[in-house]
């Protein structure tokens, strides 16, 4: 009997555990006094109400959380308010887009079976301004969640940290190719 060419990565979720608590608390013990400014600058400049938006999120299992992130326009600053997520174990790094209950593919086996992500393959297409087609993100979460392993994770973290740029979809799909169609 033949070998496969390349042996399934199978994930090791204390593996993964460990990077999302060691990388997180790192991230967010860097990140505390520019988070501090930002909720400063929002809190001058926002009417009261509160410096946090709160939302209610599917995580792992299925179970319900409440997502809270700084209350700014800034894309990063609202990322990386929510590293307390990482810590706390209700997200982590790198993973599916965190849903809320009721939104299609909230409830799916394959996306309660990790926890979200501040990033991951949908998140990053997104950012990169595509034209998705409307139901690839969940694609791209789905793929990610049945061929995740610490490789592509830390792969991912290296994209998320790169510049923002825009960035072609030619390279997964057939020529020709129209979201339109």
């Amino acid at each position: 009997m033949r070998r496969p060419l390349h042996p399934p990565r199978l994930p090791d979720p204390g593996l993964k555990r460990l990077l999302d608590l060691a990388l997180g608390s790192a991230l967010l013990a860097l990140a505390a006094p520019l988070l501090a400014a930002a909720a400063l600058a929002v809190a001058v400049r926002r009417p009261p109400g509160g410096l946090l938006v709160r939302d209610t999120r599917t995580g792992l299992a299925g179970r319900l959380f409440t997502l809270r992130r700084l209350a700014t326009r800034h894309r990063r600053l609202r990322l990386l308010s929510q590293l307390p997520h990482v810590v706390r174990g209700e997200m982590s790094l790198v993973g599916p887009a965190p849903l809320p209950p009721g939104a299609p593919g909230a409830a799916a086996p394959w996306r309660q079976s990790v926890r979200p992500g501040l990033t991951g393959l949908a998140q990053l297409r997104q950012r990169q301004r595509s034209a998705l087609p409307w139901d690839e993100p969940l694609l791209l979460d789905q793929h990610y969640v049945e061929h995740h392993w610490l490789g592509l994770d830390l792969a991912l973290l290296l994209r998320a940290l790169a510049p923002t740029g825009r960035a072609s979809d030619a390279d997964h799909r057939v020529r020709g190719y129209s979201a339109a169609e």
